[in-house]
């Protein structure tokens, strides 16, 4: 009985092992996955272009792309609406719509070079 209770012993110790290493390669997979699919340039353009058209008032889109001090700006604008009766907010609207239309009509390179290696905040 002793002897099957190493051997079982063994076994779970055994699986156990198989089981953490299994884990850790499914750990590692998915962060070099997530580095890939969040490092792209392609994602940033599809990513800021979307909040540009949907959230363009409160300036999230400029968040994502790195440029802090326009973000602020958009987001005052957006807030500042409740007390402009919406006209401020309706000017940040515009121009999130546009710029989110503008950056999902250029192209990938053409992205990459003028926002993220250009760093253009504006149009």
């Amino acid at each position: 009985m002793s002897e099957e209770n190493k051997n079982l012993g063994d076994d779970i110790k055994k699986g156990a092992e198989e089981a953490a290493e299994t884990v850790k390669d499914t750990a590692n997979e998915f962060a070099e996955n997530a580095k890939e699919a969040f490092g792209s340039q392609d994602n940033k353009k599809l990513l800021a272009g979307i909040l540009g058209i949907i959230l363009g008032t409160l300036g999230i889109h400029k968040f994502v792309l790195g440029y802090t001090k326009e973000g602020v700006i958009m987001l005052v604008l957006g807030i500042l609406g409740i007390f402009t009766c919406g006209i401020t907010s309706s000017i940040s609207w515009i121009v999130g719509l546009i710029e989110g239309i503008m950056y999902l009509t250029k192209s990938d390179e053409e992205f990459y070079q003028t926002y993220q290696v250009g760093r253009k905040p504006w149009f």
